[in-house]
């Protein structure tokens, strides 16, 4: 049994953090809900779908960032060096100042010519290539977001986080009703429109950080120094592993996406919402996750091993709980999971009921993984975390997905089960390096 007052603390980092994250990903079921309502929604949700996963790819090693401040500022707190928790804010800002520029600027010119190697449907291209090349506008907001996240989840601040996103996904909700259909007097722009209403958005919520910053962190440095270069060696040294895990891992959801793509466009239509609807399901595990990396860290911060191990124990049984209970609609009741937020063409809606449900069958699986590898990354054990999810994806699942589906014929269903596969296998090496306890050796 959990202890009342652990799980009180644990539900006091997480919910936050959850609430957040929930907006977040509201707004990307209410982009694509929208967007499935356009004449073209086949072409237009696929469109969406790559772009979306194309800029993740291109930005993921510096959402690292997130990973690194978090872990570096959380184990300053537990130290009682509350002031200097900022420091590493300051120093990741100036890393996306520097970064973004000139990856979104690859992205832009870039965007045109690589597009035809992801998808070779005409239609998917024209909406496609001005959407990533829109969003790409809004690289330098996102990645200072993450920062900003890392930091509150940090120091116990996350209820910052989740206002702004709140603020940041209303803001996005209402500029896609103008922007897309062409309300308030604004032209219908379509997919274009939720680009636009995208990029807007992330820059407003970016805004919203920076006057929180000013607010509750200047007395611990928010915008008055830099940590010592040692600390930035080790931010970056942190940092650089979720970063490059981050891109495989996007970049395997792209791949993935290629391979379906190889089947037919109703597919990758369904595959879009499928993502779509674990991110949202798997909302509290990560959640969750970022708590037990605050606590693990600050547990560390105090050098209380035991307690730090203890924290992801505890944590996992939450996580197991709320994310079992989760799965069950997608098992038992997948088409009006599905058709309460979407309007579908028959033909996606009948390739994804199956792949619905083995999403919701291994929620537990995603729960166990989700806190272990955000307990090790807030411990600094990123390095290990990333060899194995990057060669779990790209070495074991996207080769046998691409001879089970397009060679072999056997379609979603098939792919998804060894994507659900793969990942719980994942959860079960990630357990392991938690009880062999070398994360406890790391030194930030």
């Amino acid at each position: 049994m959990l202890d009342k007052k652990r799980l009180d603390r644990i539900l006091s980092l997480a919910l936050p953090i959850i609430g957040g994250m929930v907006s977040q990903n509201v707004l990307n079921l209410v982009d694509t809900a929208m967007v499935s309502r356009l004449e073209n929604s086949n072409a237009a949700l696929a469109a969406v779908g790559y772009g979306g996963f194309l800029l993740f790819v291109s930005q993921a090693v510096i959402l690292g960032l997130s990973t690194g401040v978090q872990a570096s500022a959380s184990r300053r707190k537990g130290q009682g060096r509350l002031h200097e928790t900022a420091l590493f804010l300051n120093a990741a800002l100036v890393i996306v100042a520097v970064a973004a520029p000139i990856l979104m600027l690859m992205v832009i010119n870039w965007a045109e010519t690589i597009y035809p190697y992801i998808n070779d449907d005409p239609e998917v291209q024209a909406l496609g290539v001005p959407y990533i090349q829109i969003r790409a506008l809004g690289m330098i907001f996102v990645a200072s977001n993450f920062a900003f996240r890392g930091y509150w989840n940090a120091i116990d601040m996350a209820r910052l986080y989740m206002l702004t996103l709140i603020a940041m996904h209303v803001a996005n909700i209402i500029l896609n009703y103008i922007f897309i259909f062409g309300n308030l007097g604004a032209p219908a722009l379509g997919v274009e429109g939720a680009a636009i209403a995208s990029a807007a958005s992330l820059g407003f919520g970016t805004a919203v950080y920076f006057t929180f910053g000013i607010l509750y962190a200047r007395e611990n440095g928010f915008l008055q120094g830099f940590p010592t270069r040692a600390d930035v060696l080790s931010l970056i040294r942190i940092s650089l592993p979720p970063g490059v895990q981050q891109m495989f891992f996007a970049g395997g959801f792209l791949a993935t996406f290629w391979i379906i793509g190889q089947i037919g466009t109703a597919e990758v239509a369904a595959a879009n919402i499928l993502i779509n609807l674990m991110l949202v399901a798997i909302l509290p595990g990560m959640g969750l996750g970022m708590a037990a990396a605050t606590l693990v860290g600050q547990a560390l911060g105090r050098g209380d091993v035991a307690d730090a191990s203890a924290w992801a124990w505890d944590v996992v049984k939450v996580a197991i709980v709320i994310m079992g209970l989760l799965g069950l609609p997608m098992i038992f009741l997948p088409e009006q999971v599905v058709t309460a937020i979407y309007t579908l063409q028959p033909e996606t809606l009948d390739v994804l009921l199956w792949p619905l449900r083995l999403i919701g069958i291994t929620m537990v699986f995603e729960a166990l993984g989700m806190t272990m590898q955000f307990a090790l990354q807030g411990a600094g054990y990123t390095r290990k975390v990333m060899v194995v999810a990057v060669l779990n994806q790209w070495l074991v699942y996207l080769p046998v997905a691409y001879v089970v589906g397009p060679v072999l014929g056997f379609g979603l269903t098939a792919i998804w089960a060894l994507n659900v596969s793969y990942r719980s296998a994942q959860s079960f090496i990630f357990v392991s390096f938690w009880m062999k306890g070398r994360w406890a050796e790391v030194k930030i």
